[in-house]
């Protein structure tokens, strides 16, 4: 319901065809009412193969690609970012959503609310108190050739600061995460070295 208040994601991000990375019985697909414009939704969980890898879906394969709550998981977060950046088409988006470490592992790792969380993620800190945290800067800044940030977002305006340590996600309104949208670059962008009109066709 968050996102129905952002028409980017209605209009720009979920648009078309897309992929759903780690999404379980609980699909983006099933709020489709909310994204008129999303055309069709692949799910993709553990029994179609390495989410990491994405071994088998040719490049530039959907408008769109979403993850909610799986990066975490994964042996390798970079490998998996460039995996998913190329089953994307040029023009196309990346969504993601991961674990902010302060607001959900809470300065304990490994997690205690998730034992399979193989990382910690933050915006920008220099240090970390995680021994296995992602700056999420510093992960996308080695795609920064391919892809464009549109929005990245820390969703914390309903964590509750002060409390005593607990998992605030079995809340109905606990998100405690941070948010991602990527561009896949077009070509000629890379080519010009932005997205800005061809000044030959002026």
């Amino acid at each position: 319901m968050r996102r129905s208040s952002d028409a980017r994601f209605a209009t720009r991000w979920l648009v078309g065809a897309g992929i759903d990375i780690g999404a379980g019985q609980d699909t983006i697909g099933n709020y489709g009412q909310l994204f008129p414009l999303m055309t069709s939704l692949r799910s993709w969980d553990l029994p179609d193969g390495d989410a990491m890898l994405m071994e088998g879906v040719p490049d530039e394969s959907f408008d769109f690609v979403h993850s909610s709550h799986c990066l975490e998981h994964l042996v390798d977060p970079m490998v998996a970012l460039g995996h998913w950046i190329r089953i994307c088409k040029p023009g196309g988006h990346i969504v993601i959503m991961i674990p902010d470490e302060d607001m959900y592992e809470q300065g304990i790792f490994p997690s205690t609310f998730n034992d399979d969380h193989k990382w910690t993620f933050t915006t920008g800190k220099r240090e970390s108190w995680s021994p296995r945290s992602v700056n999420v800067m510093d992960l996308l800044s080695q795609f920064t050739n391919l892809i464009s940030v549109q929005k990245m977002e820390v969703l914390d305006a309903c964590f509750l600061q002060g409390l005593v340590r607990f998992d605030q996600t079995v809340l109905v309104t606990g998100e405690s995460a941070i948010e991602i949208v990527l561009r896949k670059r077009r070509p000629e962008e890379i080519a010009r070295k932005g997205r800005y009109p061809d000044p030959a066709a002026a």
